[in-house]
């Protein structure tokens, strides 16, 4: 956790979806920095809430749970819905009707700035060889790349369409530390992931953005150059563990398509259930 607020804006009410998932539990008590209250929502068990703390679990297909959701709130950090590669009915419930349910929640309610958590899976069929800005074309690898895309075509409609703004993360490998060398590359520390949520929470103007959820990483495959404008700057970097993760992986199976795409094993990933 950062030992001081990287802004000193503070909003009154803040709502994080997902909030009992991996990334919603190291957000929780870093968010509550940049809050009066923090409004914590998940289908999960979340536990009891601590001071300045709301639980309001909500199920994102329901169109009128996420609406009362939404009452009273500055703006939204959204991880909320499915996360791995899924059948896509369970899909389609949490990250397609979840999605419009929040946006059109977010227009009633007069809420005007998203953070949505979104993923480099949207582009997880270029080539490891290949770098990717925030506009070229996506390549989804698989229903959960998909579903964030359209995450993404949907914030940009309700910017143009009802100016909110929208910053979509495309989140790389957010994890203590890099477990392979593809993480090398997509790594993106917890404490990055502070700054980055911050930076999207408080830049002045955003639009609808898209950036790459990434540390400051030797190896890198995304080009933020055109999402500058967040003022995100990160400041670990996955070469700190380099030699460890090289001495673990020393081969490399180059016909393995988790070795050609930068979508890693998404790429190949079958949906169960």
């Amino acid at each position: 956790m950062l030992t001081s607020p990287a802004s000193t804006l503070r909003f009154p009410r803040l709502l994080l979806t997902g909030a009992a998932g991996f990334l919603g539990r190291e957000l929780r008590p870093r968010l509550k920095t940049y809050c009066d209250v923090l409004r914590l929502s998940d289908r999960a068990d979340l536990g009891t809430a601590n001071p300045g703390e709301e639980i309001q679990p909500a199920a994102l297909e329901n169109k009128a749970q996420v609406l009362n959701l939404l009452t009273q709130v500055d703006a939204v950090v959204h991880l909320g819905g499915i996360s791995t590669e899924q059948p896509w009915d369970d899909i389609l419930a949490g990250n397609i009707m979840g999605m419009a349910n929040l946006y059109e929640a977010a227009r009633l309610k007069g809420v005007q700035r998203i953070v949505f958590a979104s993923s480099n899976h949207v582009t997880g069929f270029y080539r490891q060889d290949e770098v990717v800005n925030t506009r070229m074309p996506p390549k989804p690898d698989g229903f959960y790349g998909l579903s964030k895309a359209f995450g993404e075509d949907l914030a940009q409609m309700y910017w143009d369409r009802w100016g909110i703004e929208t910053v979509s993360i495309r989140i790389g490998s957010s994890t203590p530390e890099p477990k392979d060398r593809r993480m090398l590359a997509t790594w993106l520390s917890h404490d990055d992931l502070e700054r980055l949520v911050v930076a999207a929470l408080t830049a002045p103007i955003v639009g609808h953005s898209i950036i790459y959820g990434m540390s400051d990483n030797q190896t890198t495959w995304w080009d933020n150059t055109q999402a500058q404008h967040i003022g995100y700057r990160p400041q670990d970097s996955s070469d700190v563990f380099r030699a460890a993760v090289e001495a673990r992986q020393q081969h490399i199976d180059r016909q393995d398509p988790a070795a050609i795409y930068q979508g890693g094993a998404f790429v190949k990933a079958t949906p169960h259930g």
